[in-house]
């Protein structure tokens, strides 16, 4: 059921405290200051100064927090919990210090003001991933299940690491990085000379490897798959689907812990579509706000539409269409950038 969010200004600047008579202008206007030489500055010129330089992005807090709040009722202790706990990081980096640093680096003013901005942030970011994995259709998820799902593989590998001191020139950096290729190399030219091909990788494994975990085992790196091992391992589980099973790596494999040859055993069936629809759903949706920049921008622009955000002052309204055009245009320039 939609919802509607008037929003009519920036009526808190009626208030007075409790007792106090408010002063008038010789129009009527309610006044929030007056000098001893019997000027006066009334609300609407108030209003008018904020609303010119000010009001838009208070006014867009201000929304998506009551919408934003209603939507994701039931993740508000996450997201106040998440604030904590940056807030608790960053209290441990910069100590006494943390105001200063968040008057240089952000744009708030006051610790209480960048707290609210993580919480807001974290409810944003529920409505963006939302708004993306519902712009994912079902041919999408059945296409990327078809090209890109695989069954685990079980998988072996030897490691060779490059001996680079810490003070090591790039020249020595370089040489030693050579050394470790034409050690890999020497094992892929064993490898093709060999009748059991497991049998001599278990075998070199346990001389040539330098994972201590693995290579008393012939390397095993057991059944693997997409985000079954760290980021570090994702170049030998790509180089491993492409593989057929009693297969091993004819080049060298290079990851951030060095250089790898690696033999293929076997292949599970992969997983039914419906087991894992969902985590391609979130992969394709990940993709998507990496990719496009816009994304971001249109999920919050559609949420307050949802929620019939109707912005009573035309000039804050104007401002408010400028922003969201200014703010596509540059998310879309961003995305080519990237692309580029």
């Amino acid at each position: 059921m939609k919802k509607k969010v008037l929003v009519l200004g920036m009526c808190a600047l009626m208030i007075c405290g409790c007792g106090k008579t408010i002063p008038k202008l010789n129009n009527g206007e309610d006044a929030v200051v007056t000098l001893s030489n019997g000027e006066k500055i009334s609300v609407n010129e108030l209003y008018n100064d904020l609303k010119a330089n000010y009001a838009l992005d208070s006014l867009i807090n201000l929304v998506d927090k009551k919408i934003l709040e209603d939507k994701y009722k039931d993740n508000l202790d996450s997201a106040k919990e998440y604030a904590d706990s940056t807030m608790k990081s960053l209290k441990e980096n910069y100590g006494d210090d943390l105001l200063s640093a968040i008057q240089s680096y952000t744009s708030y003013s006051t610790i209480e003001a960048y707290e609210s901005y993580v919480y807001l942030s974290y409810l944003q970011n529920l409505a963006v991933e939302d708004y993306a994995k519902a712009q994912i259709s079902d041919k999408e998820m059945n296409e990327y299940y078809e090209k890109n799902i695989y069954g685990d593989v079980l998988v072996d590998h030897i490691l060779v690491t490059p001996n680079v001191k810490d003070d090591a020139t790039d020249e020595e950096k370089t040489k030693a990085e050579d050394e470790a290729k034409e050690k890999i190399n020497t094992i892929i030219a064993k490898l093709k000379e060999s009748k059991n091909v497991k049998e001599t990788f278990t075998e070199l494994a346990k001389e040539y490897s330098e994972d201590e975990s693995t290579k008393n085992e012939g390397g095993s790196l057991g059944y693997i798959n997409d985000g079954t091992l760290s980021a570090s391992y994702d170049e030998i589980i790509k180089a491993a689907f492409k593989l057929k099973n009693g297969e091993y790596s004819s080049e060298v494999i290079t990851t951030e812990l060095g250089y790898h040859v690696i033999l293929r055993e076997e292949q599970k069936e992969k997983a039914a579509f419906d087991d894992v629809k969902d985590t391609i759903k979130e992969k394709l949706a990940n993709n998507l706000m990496s990719t496009d920049a816009t994304t971001s921008v249109k999920a919050l622009q559609d949420l307050r539409k949802e929620y019939g955000i109707d912005i009573i002052d035309s000039d804050i309204q104007s401002q408010y269409a400028k922003y969201i055009q200014n703010a596509l245009t540059s998310a879309q320039n961003n995305s080519q950038q990237t692309a580029n």
